[in-house]
């Protein structure tokens, strides 16, 4: 039975389903058991499973993600939460040196299965120690896996997905994500790993978003469509094992290729989207790819300064209007774009991120 719950409430199932069917889950974080339950994610999770499978910890994130990869080379799978992904700057050793080279340097002996489950993204003058995203960062590790869910649907399949693989996986969900809703399975289910999916096919451009910029993007699509420009829209879904052989199709037939990720540009995912389909779909691009993104600088805490840092799905159209040649379009879009920016705070949730999704 499928029915319309949020994204936080999909990953709340989620992880309780895991927790019912495997005694070998448990979930670890600081403020897992908080009354806001990380952000409605693990609400009533201790009361119903207690204390020894659902556990705060003490702010000492190097140190308990070392608790988590000991347990998970034991034979446990647990389940870490962070409320910034920043946080967890903190244990990057623990993550780097240990959990992703164990199944490497014992010859396929041991496997370390830890899930990552990090939040990111923009709100509210986080500023640029509490909004970072760093998908990037976890992408360029050997032997670690990166999702980045955007839909209902797709947070809690991919949760099940990742504490059932016997690699480390690094689970990002964006905050703006959390109250937007979908139709979602009450059973559990599980969403492949390195399956990117194609939300709607067309044939003028290519646009390949992750996280919440697949929500800009959908917004995006329909200022275009109304100027008779077909996109087929890419959720990614999966950044690291990246499903390259959605792309290079969708991109043979389309010609044009725009990345949507909410991170740096330099050494970039959308970076190395494009790199990708360059290798290997060179010949088939009729213009240069493009690349939608956080420019080179920290995330600002001053909404003044936020309004011109984040990108919006009218960035992605305008980007798409240069990409097909119609600079009219692209400028009046700028001006539009430009007004926006100094009508008053930005740095809230997109009150059109509702869904369904």
């Amino acid at each position: 039975m499928t029915r319309d719950i949020k994204f936080n409430q999909a990953i709340l199932e989620g992880t309780s389903q895991l927790l019912e069917s495997d005694p070998s889950v448990y979930l670890m974080g600081l403020g897992v058991p908080d009354p806001k339950g990380t952000f409605g994610t693990t609400t009533g999770l201790q009361e119903k499973f207690g204390p020894s499978r659902v556990m705060d910890m003490p702010t000492s994130e190097n140190t308990m993600t070392g608790v988590a990869i000991g347990c998970a080379i034991r034979g446990m799978r647990p389940i870490m939460t962070h409320q910034r992904v920043d946080f967890f700057l903190l244990a990057l050793d623990q993550l780097i040196n240990n959990a992703a080279k164990w199944h490497y340097m014992f010859g396929d002996k041991m496997t370390a299965p830890i899930v990552i489950r990090l939040v990111m993204g923009r709100g509210w003058g986080q500023g640029p120690q509490h909004s970072q995203s760093l998908q990037s960062l976890f992408a360029h590790i050997p032997g670690l896996k990166v999702v980045m869910p955007s839909t209902p649907y797709d947070a809690k399949g991919l949760l099940i997905s990742a504490v059932k693989d016997n690699n480390p996986v690094v689970f990002l969900e964006h905050r703006w994500l959390h109250n937007t809703h979908g139709d979602v399975p009450e059973e559990m289910y599980e969403v492949p790993i390195g399956k990117a999916q194609v939300v709607q096919e067309g044939s003028d451009i290519t646009i390949a978003a992750t996280s919440h910029m697949v929500l800009e993007a959908r917004k995006a699509v329909e200022i275009l469509e109304k100027e008779g420009i077909s996109v087929e829209l890419i959720d990614l879904r999966s950044v690291k094992p990246l499903d390259k052989e959605t792309l290079v199709k969708s991109v043979r037939k389309t010609g044009r290729l725009l990345v949507a990720d909410p991170d740096w540009r330099s050494c970039g995912f959308a970076a190395e989207v494009i790199a990708s389909i360059t290798e290997e779909a060179f010949n088939d691009l009729k213009a240069p790819p493009s690349r939608v993104t956080y420019p080179d600088r920290h995330s600002p805490t001053s909404w003044a300064l936020a309004n011109h840092y984040y990108p919006s799905h009218r960035d992605i159209a305008m980007e798409t209007f240069k990409m097909m040649r119609l600079p009219s379009k692209a400028q009046s879009l700028l001006q539009e774009l430009l007004e926006y920016r100094s009508a008053g705070p930005l740095d809230v949730p997109d009150a059109s991120f509702t869904g369904p999704f």
